[in-house]
């Protein structure tokens, strides 16, 4: 019992960093596990990294590095969860610190780059408007945390916080390749107004395709070609490719909710 204590005093002796969590061995029995895997957490620390630097860059005026930035962020987002599957070494720790890792990429970075790149030209109004989004973000990371387990994984709840951080990287980074001056009252209202319609997709109740079986989906031959055809035309402007997909992405919620209820009631 002595020793137990020892041992209890020397993890809570307030010189050292360390994370318990229970886990399950391959026979099902539950065991404290002490650290962190590796390999997904740095993922997670690069797209921590990248919401970060978005935010420096915004505030030293680097406009599209800051929205290229938040790109990287969505990128390292992608491929923690996949490398913590792929490597069998998912934890409670890594869903946490990812799910904290996107509030500050996807919720805080966006919000503060749109800020400072127009919504400040509009005072209140602007700062307001991207406290909503902010808000927004938070909302939908902890329903998403709360829910998981008990919503169809083909499709997200809402749309989720990395394609709304999308919609608002994109927006600066179309602008600014541009040189549109996004600060004229008229322009920036437009831009608080997306930014609060994009806070309200996310905490609502639309479903979006997630993608996450796509890889594993046939399709026809010759739906290739088209697919050619549209990322030609993403390419020839990067920026306002993204941001017209994103923003069809954005829309497929509410007109596809609108379908479906049109199907619904000409059924009846």
């Amino acid at each position: 019992m002595a020793a137990d204590l020892d041992d209890e005093d020397q993890v809570h002796d307030g010189l050292t960093f360390e994370v318990e969590e229970d886990e399950h061995d391959d026979g099902g029995r539950k065991v404290r596990s002490k650290g962190i895997y590796l390999l997904p957490n740095l993922v997670t620390t690069a797209a921590l990294f990248s919401g970060f630097y978005a935010i420096i860059a915004a505030m030293k005026g680097i406009y599209d590095k800051a929205a290229l930035a938040v790109f990287v962020a969505a990128l390292f987002d992608g491929m923690d969860g996949r490398v913590a599957r792929m490597t069998n070494t998912q934890s409670a720790f890594g869903a946490e610190y990812d799910s904290l890792s996107d509030m500050v990429s996807f919720g805080v970075a966006p919000a503060l780059i749109v800020y400072s790149y127009s919504l400040s030209a509009l005072g209140k109004l602007g700062w307001m408007a991207a406290f909503v989004y902010v808000a927004a973000a938070a909302f939908r990371l902890a329903r998403f945390n709360v829910q998981i387990s008990k919503v169809d994984k083909r499709y997200f709840i809402g749309l989720a916080s990395p394609l709304g951080a999308a919609i608002m990287a994109s927006l600066v980074w179309a602008g600014h390749d541009n040189q549109v001056n996004v600060r004229v009252p008229w322009l920036a209202a437009l831009i608080a107004i997306v930014s609060v319609l994009t806070a309200f997709l996310m905490v609502s109740n639309f479903r979006y395709y997630s993608f996450k079986e796509f890889d594993r989906s046939r399709v026809p031959f010759a739906v290739m070609l088209p697919v050619v055809f549209l990322l030609c035309a993403i390419a020839s402007d990067l920026p306002l490719g993204i941001l017209a997909v994103t923003l069809v992405y954005a829309g497929s919620g509410p007109v596809a909710a609108i379908w479906h209820r049109r199907g619904g009631r000409s059924s009846d």
